[in-house]
């Protein structure tokens, strides 16, 4: 099992590994335009790609769905007390503790772990996250009138497309399929490279508060997720494969968040650092217990 998991993680540390030699080496790299690039154009391409014609019911989309906000929600309200325990800026680490990698990693390790019939539950809290993600957090990411940022994030109106038609079980057009598949494939290694450059100049202060916080939200997240799926009365797929998604690491969408909000973007790339690192120990326990 630790052989394909390390295959589904490998490309995120060789694309984080890529930017961060890029830099040493003393090459330029334009994050301001990359992170203008991958939000406007590349990302709404990978939300469209990834969940068009997904094969899942209303009913059972509608109440994973909630779950998974509930967990989002919850993991929000315990950021104000994990800012006092690691003493960081609650508005720092709010993304990161709501909002895991649940998209370029979680799909694939619900697919290898659950197979075909859990998938259409990773894709449902795929775009949960995704939702809050690009409504929310881009609203307290920006530095100017929220709902005017809401109203040109192109990622709000790509999630609300993929909803619909996933809940009226219609399919884009072969053109626009074929454009928006395309489009999408420069989305995960830009974010990874952007990635690595930052971490080129990490210190090993923010190293150690990388490794603690993963270390308080993992347990967190699992428990909150397992508790509130009880609650909703969530399948036992849908209640494993929420667990396992919310104890994803941090995304690297938080970092080009941080980026675009100045919001120490060196110490958000960290925690998505050290939390990828220590998904390779934690992940093959947890799927042994799910599974």
């Amino acid at each position: 099992m630790l052989a394909e998991l390390f295959a589904v993680m490998a490309p995120v540390l060789a694309g984080a590994g890529l930017g961060f030699f890029w830099v040493r080496l003393g090459h330029p790299f334009p994050v301001e335009f990359v992170t203008r690039l991958v939000f406007n154009i590349g990302t709404p391409s990978l939300v469209l790609a990834s969940l068009a014609g997904a094969d899942i019911d209303a009913a059972t989309f509608g109440q994973t769905m909630l779950a998974a906000a509930l967990v989002i929600l919850t993991m929000g309200a315990c950021t104000f007390l994990i800012a006092r325990v690691l003493r960081q800026n609650w508005r720092v680490l709010l993304a990161p503790m709501m909002y895991p990698n649940t998209g370029n990693m979680g799909l694939p390790v619900v697919l290898y772990a659950f197979g075909s019939a859990g998938f259409a539950y990773g894709i449902t809290v795929m775009v949960t996250v995704s939702l809050f993600q690009f409504t929310l957090g881009a609203a307290l990411s920006s530095k100017g009138n929220p709902l005017k940022t809401l109203a040109r994030t192109p990622t709000v109106y790509a999630i609300a497309m993929a909803m619909v038609l996933l809940l009226t079980d219609t399919s884009l057009p072969a053109w626009l399929a074929n454009t928006v598949h395309l489009m999408s494939g420069f989305t995960v290694p830009l974010m990874l490279i952007t990635l690595g450059v930052s971490l080129a100049s990490i210190q090993v202060k923010s190293l150690r508060s990388g490794l603690g916080f993963s270390l308080v939200r993992v347990p967190l997240a699992a428990t909150a997720a397992w508790l509130i799926a009880g609650w909703v009365g969530l399948p036992p797929l849908a209640q494993s494969i929420l667990v396992v998604q919310m104890c994803m690491p941090v995304a690297v969408f938080n970092y080009l968040f941080a980026q675009r909000a100045q919001r120490e973007p060196a110490y958000v790339a960290s925690l998505v650092f050290c939390s990828t690192l220590l998904a390779l120990a934690y992940l093959p326990a947890l799927l042994a217990l799910l599974m």
